[in-house]
């Protein structure tokens, strides 16, 4: 196969091929990664049918199990710890409008989750197909739904963790208290469900000038950054921008 755009350099065409192949390897391991992942053995089994809060088929407040976040014949469910209060040190501005603007900066949401949620906002409804996906924030669940109204989310399965051990459990949430952006995904064998996989990676060591990216496979938004001459920007993401 030989690929040419216009007007480019035989040296530009000599080291995009050597990048091809960097990425045909990139996308060997991408696929043994998953397939690896595929193969672990069953995980812990969940210890509680935790009860959140969640909003009803009548939009009114009601208990949620763990047990049914699972869509009708969907046996995998993964849950995304949304960081809502935010980070203590998180210092970035909260919404300009609306009934969440007018909460403490630190009961707020996080803008960098708020920035992956609107990304999942969009492929909730056909991520559906084939598995459940769920929102879990520690914040009242009103503030929660409020919070998502007010941000235009329509596909999100949204619930609280308020009354429950779920985050801490997960490791969604620390020993102070402080709420960490974890993805758990479970899977459910007949009346058994069990811990499948989580986003550990979090925790793990990184290289310098990294950051954690245990969700970096998701994030449309920086692995298009990855596509520009510039890069990764040095930047975090903002509720709005002017």
């Amino acid at each position: 196969m030989s690929v040419a755009f216009p007007g480019e350099s035989a040296e530009y065409r000599t080291a995009r091929d050597r990048l091809l192949e960097q990425e045909i390897e990139l996308r060997r391991a991408t696929e043994a990664v998953a397939a690896a992942r595929r193969e672990l053995p069953p995980g812990g089994v969940v210890p509680e049918d935790y009860v959140f809060h969640g909003a009803g088929a009548d939009g009114i407040p009601t208990d949620v199990r763990l047990s049914e976040l699972f869509a009708p014949g969907r046996d995998s469910l993964a849950i995304y710890s949304f960081m809502f209060p935010r980070d203590p040190g998180d210092e970035r501005p909260g919404p300009d409008t609306g009934q969440t603007a007018l909460l403490p900066l630190l009961e707020g949401p996080c803008p960098s989750c708020v920035a992956l949620l609107d990304q999942l906002d969009g492929a909730a409804e056909h991520a559906g197909q084939h598995m459940s996906l769920a929102v879990v924030a520690k914040a009242p669940l009103p503030r929660v739904l409020t919070f998502a109204e007010e941000r235009g989310w329509r596909r999100l399965r949204l619930v609280s963790s308020e009354a429950n051990t779920y985050s801490r459990d997960y490791h969604a949430e620390t020993a102070d208290g402080s709420l960490r952006p974890m993805l758990n995904v479970f899977r459910r064998d007949g009346a058994v469900i069990r811990h499948f996989w989580g986003s550990e990676l979090f925790y793990a060591p990184t290289d310098p000038g990294q950051e954690p990216r245990h969700v970096g496979t998701l994030e449309p938004l920086w692995n298009l950054f990855d596509l520009t001459p510039e890069g990764r920007p040095d930047w975090d993401e903002q509720l709005s921008y002017s």
